[in-house]
């Protein structure tokens, strides 16, 4: 299992400020039509209660949220469907990537994808070429409210955890990948779960100890992350906490 990343705790922070960006709306309303189209009720889709709870987490409102499942709960079987693809590549010095998509048509995703990837410094490679140097996890996050760093561990181990990172504020649960839901539903009632989603961890990532090699980096992220359809872009790299404000 990958160690603790600042880096990643850093990048959830700034979820909500990006919310504004219509990439994100777009990403969690794919996501929910997706979920809902076998069932729009999260009362019975305890799916959709998550996806739901994550738009709220990258600070999605509430309205688009509702617009989302009016729209999902509509019965639109002529509508997009979606399918998750994953491509795998190199960035800028060789630092590996996963990224991931939703969408309707690969024969446009695919292209953005591999010219988000060329254009800055990158190479789209084969599948499998980067895929092992990667974890694929559950990634649990969980408001502390006033919890000591003990009892958040406890419960964690207790609901089935494999590895618990303590933060100021939240605080991160990993699972293995499989074991998300259960994990999960372990916790709901004992903690404030604010997000869970899957996640690529990179096994031994690369660290970041210089602000032009950070720069360098966020520019390809934020380029591969701008390509169509596009919803997560996974580094296999860390940054030094020097560079961390």
């Amino acid at each position: 299992m990958s160690g603790h990343s600042k880096w990643h705790s850093i990048k959830h922070k700034k979820a909500a400020n990006d919310a504004a960006r219509g990439k994100v709306l777009t990403k969690h309303s794919k996501i929910i039509s997706v979920v809902a189209r076998t069932d729009p009720n999260p009362e019975t889709n305890p799916t959709l209660r998550n996806v739901i709870q994550n738009a709220k987490s990258d600070g999605v409102p509430k309205d688009n949220i509702e617009k989302m499942l009016k729209k999902a709960s509509g019965g639109d079987k002529d509508g997009a469907v979606y399918s998750e693809q994953v491509y795998e590549g190199f960035g800028p010095d060789g630092i590996p990537f996963m990224v991931s998509a939703l969408t309707d048509n690969i024969h446009r995703t695919f292209p953005s994808v591999r010219t988000a990837f060329h254009k800055n410094g990158g190479n789209l490679g084969s599948s499998g070429s980067v895929k092992f140097l990667f974890d694929h996890i559950g990634v649990i996050r969980v408001k502390n409210e006033g919890k000591s760093e003990d009892e958040l561990f406890e419960a964690a181990i207790e609901a089935g955890a494999t590895d618990f990172n303590y933060d100021e504020e939240e605080s991160e649960i990993l699972t293995e990948f499989s074991d998300l839901g259960k994990v999960r539903d372990a916790l709901t009632g004992k903690l404030e779960v604010a997000k869970s989603e899957p996640q690529y961890r990179a096994k031994d990532p690369k660290m970041i100890t210089t602000q032009a090699d950070l720069d360098r980096m966020e520019k390809f992220i934020a380029a591969v992350e701008e390509a169509e359809d596009v919803d997560e872009v996974f580094g296999g790299f860390d940054v030094d906490e020097s560079l961390i404000n």
